[in-house]
């Protein structure tokens, strides 16, 4: 009758929104995930309505020059993608993933509201108006750093990685999840740029808050089939920082030969708190003095810290040098919504002879092969992988990183290559007035835009799944945010690149790189500077992938069976990223 009862519930220790052990047959997989992808897709609808378009909408109503624009955007959008930093602290230190999610999702509706009202008032001063408008964009920002760290983890809290069914479903979860993400992106892109650019911006951005509204409801419908993670560390970040500290006191002891020498809690301690164990692994060997047992001044012996303690640690700081890689793919992915849509408002927009394309619904084409590609990558690429690689997930996350950030040094070198092709027309032409319509079709621009949606199937999902997937088991919240603060900082690092270059090539009388007449500028210039700068960082990532170890991990259950999980890195040689 026991063992009955302990089949009834999940084996990863989760609870239902009473605290009580979760029902498999009531709660999570998919049929709890239905409720949190509506949210998903309207918010991404409501970022994508705002950040597509924001360029435009500050040059054309706010009077902003081209720099000053793209910079604002860029800032805007790194602390949206940053803030989650701050957020998945709270959530994994205080409040949990659900509490923070439901008050953060609140502060995004009202920032929404805020601008939808910001953009309908015309009687504003202008002083006033941009002070409305920059504040609702900003109460946005802060909105999203609780939910977007939370949401995607909360979901993926829906599957028991130690039953083997759900643990199937869960590999595929990032997949879908990130293609209803997708979906909201492209109506965005095609239904809201659209109806900004001729029924109005306060239209434009109301649609969204309204559907934001009804998916929170929905949200929370279902929250009695929600299963809740139970925080087993009170300050996990703080945990992890112990770990150097305590190491640096421990300095001057000797490693012991073997590691199982070094100090560690027994099994039944992981038994009856549920936590995972981390298994030792080779790499940065001076944070093991951590774990070294040692005598006190007392006689007595000093509690030291654990192995899998000091192998979380590990985690986050091998995690960190992933990270740094990924700063320059963010950084060539924040120009579809700057000079992307500057570039495209130069070029001939007409379809048909009445209708005029959005420069920025072209946008629209990076979701939509993201739409086409993910489906394809999961019943597809994957099982077809699978079978020659013995991987569940085809390839290795670090193989799909560098697929990602291979295909985007391919479309940065069609950017440069469409934009040589622009600055010959408008020299064959004479076509360097600022309001010049270049007559060149917008659909010389497609390649770049369709392709960059098709790395970031590999790129984009591929990150969120590995820092997910690699952080230590009570920061997974925090260690999504490595993903979504290396879009942020890659924004502030093209702001920083454009303010500098700009600045540098404009000295005297040189014609800045990127001008306000990009008629008669050397846009080409830097897309060819970022293409270096990607060559460079691949290879920077290669190196980094060589010398990564995927985390292994295990838990005891019930009747002291002990189940194991890992990534398997037996693929990353062909790579180069032998691990």
């Amino acid at each position: 009758m026991e063992a009955k009862a302990d089949a009834d519930y999940t084996q990863d220790g989760t609870v239902d929104f009473r605290g009580q052990p979760a029902v498999p047959s009531r709660t999570g997989k998919w049929k709890a995930c239905a409720f949190l992808v509506g949210y998903e897709a309207f918010e991404r609808m409501a970022f994508y309505g705002v950040a597509s378009n924001l360029v435009n909408y500050l040059t054309r109503e706010l009077h902003e020059d081209t720099v000053s624009s793209v910079i604002s955007v860029n800032n805007w959008s790194g602390s949206v993608w940053i803030t989650p930093i701050l957020g998945a602290y709270i959530a994994d230190s205080y409040l949990g993933r659900f509490w923070t999610f439901t008050i953060s999702s609140l502060i995004y509706v009202l920032g929404m509201s805020m601008l939808s009202i910001g953009v309908s008032l015309k009687r504003l001063k202008p002083s006033t108006q941009i002070t409305f408008f920059y504040t609702a964009l900003y109460t946005m920002a802060i909105g999203a750093g609780g939910t977007k760290p939370n949401i995607s983890t909360f979901g993926a809290d829906q599957f028991d990685d130690f039953n083997p069914n759900e643990k199937e479903l869960k590999d595929s979860f990032f997949n879908w999840w990130m293609f209803t993400s997708f979906l909201g992106a492209l109506i965005a892109t095609l239904g809201l740029v659209y109806i900004q650019d001729n029924l109005g911006w306060g239209l434009g951005y109301g649609i969204p808050t309204v559907g934001l509204l009804i998916s929170l409801l929905v949200f929370y419908a279902g929250t009695p089939m929600y299963r809740h993670k139970v925080s087993k560390t009170r300050s996990p970040a703080t945990e992890i920082m112990s770990v150097p500290v305590a190491a640096f006191k421990n300095w001057s002891l000797q490693l012991p030969t073997h590691p199982s020498q070094l100090y560690e809690n027994d099994s039944q301690y992981y038994l009856s708190t549920g936590k995972r164990q981390i298994h030792h692994t080779p790499t940065l060997r001076f944070l093991d003095k951590a774990a070294i047992r040692q005598e006190s001044t007392s006689g007595s012996p000093r509690a030291p810290l654990t192995v899998t303690q000091v192998e979380g640690a590990k985690l986050i700081f091998g995690m960190v040098t992933i990270w740094l890689v990924t700063l320059i793919p963010s950084t060539i992915w924040a120009q579809i919504n700057t000079l992307f849509v500057k570039q495209g408002t130069t070029l001939d927009r007409k379809l048909g002879s009445d209708f005029r394309i959005p420069a920025a619904s072209l946008g629209s084409f990076v979701t939509l092969s993201m739409l086409l590609s993910v489906p394809m990558y999961d019943r597809f690429f994957v099982p077809f992988m699978r079978q020659r690689t013995g991987n569940p997930r085809g390839i290795t996350l670090l193989q799909r990183l560098g697929i990602g950030f291979s295909m985007h040094i391919i479309a940065i070198a069609i950017a440069y290559a469409v934009e040589v092709k622009r600055m010959h027309v408008i020299k064959e032409n004479n076509a360097i007035g600022p309001k010049d319509v270049v007559p060149m079709s917008i659909f010389w621009l497609l390649p770049q835009y369709v392709l960059i949606g098709i790395a970031d199937v590999f790129h984009a999902v591929g990150l969120l799944e590995f820092f997910y997937d690699q952080s230590p088991e009570n920061m997974q919240s925090l260690g999504t945010t490595f993903f979504t603060s290396g879009i942020g900082v890659g924004n502030f690092l093209n702001s920083f690149l454009v303010t500098m270059v700009d600045k540098i090539t404009g000295k005297g009388e040189s014609k800045s790189w990127i001008g306000d007449n990009l008629n008669d500028c050397h846009l080409d210039y830097y897309y060819g500077f970022l293409l270096v700068l990607s060559s460079v960082n691949l290879m920077v990532f290669l190196w980094a992938s060589s010398r990564y170890i995927y985390k292994k991990e295990s838990i005891m259950v019930k009747d002291g069976l002990c189940v194991e999980m890992e990534e398997n890195p037996s693929m990353d040689a062909s790579l180069g990223l032998q691990v």
